[in-house]
């Protein structure tokens, strides 16, 4: 049998100290262990999701076209505690700049900004580049969020950003879909 003798006394060799332990339920654990280790190693590779900070996905490589132009992204600032600010942007180039009241409407469901969302609908229609039904592009709309804005204006943001549908071809059935791809930025 398996063990570990201990021997020794003090200095003035009163009584000495033999004691056994045994080793083999500790060798039968550690076989077990590294048995269900190798066993496992396996599924740790097919159950592994593959995720990164690429915004809004993969990036997909596309040749570069030297006559496109960039598409124009709404981006809504939030900081200013009495108004929305809604910016189109064509890359880097400010297009236009529309200033919203910032009216919270609170009910039982939460809060509500009907300003902003008329007026989100309303840039859609006059400046939105993916409308038609065949288009598999969505516009975009980065929102412009400070740390300490709470949750539940920042969920009112993104329900008058959900406000403008548009139509989508997705196959042979026809539906209507929010016109905006809603991105954040740390600001």
């Amino acid at each position: 049998m398996a063990g570990v003798s201990v021997e020794g006394g003090g200095k003035d060799k009163r009584r000495s100290l033999d004691s056994e332990i045994n080793m083999i339920p500790m060798i039968d654990l550690l076989m077990v262990t590294i048995s269900f280790l190798l066993i496992t190693a396996v599924w740790v590779q097919s159950s592994r999701l593959e995720a990164n900070a690429q915004v809004p996905g993969p990036p997909t490589v596309e040749p570069p076209c030297t006559d496109c132009k960039e598409d124009m992204k709404l981006h809504v600032v939030t900081a200013d505690p009495a108004k929305f600010t809604l910016v189109w942007k064509q890359g880097t180039t400010v297009v236009r700049s529309v200033d919203v009241p910032r009216e919270a409407k609170r009910s039982k469901g939460g809060v509500q900004f009907p300003a902003l969302a008329e007026k989100v609908t309303e840039e859609h229609k006059a400046g939105g580049s993916h409308r038609d039904a065949s288009d598999k592009k969505f516009d975009r709309a980065v929102v412009h969020a400070p740390n300490d804005m709470p949750y539940s204006e920042l969920i009112a943001v993104m329900d008058a950003l959900g406000t403008p549908k548009r139509p989508y071809a997705a196959g042979t059935k026809a539906a209507e879909v929010n016109a905006f791809d809603v991105t954040f930025a740390v600001d």
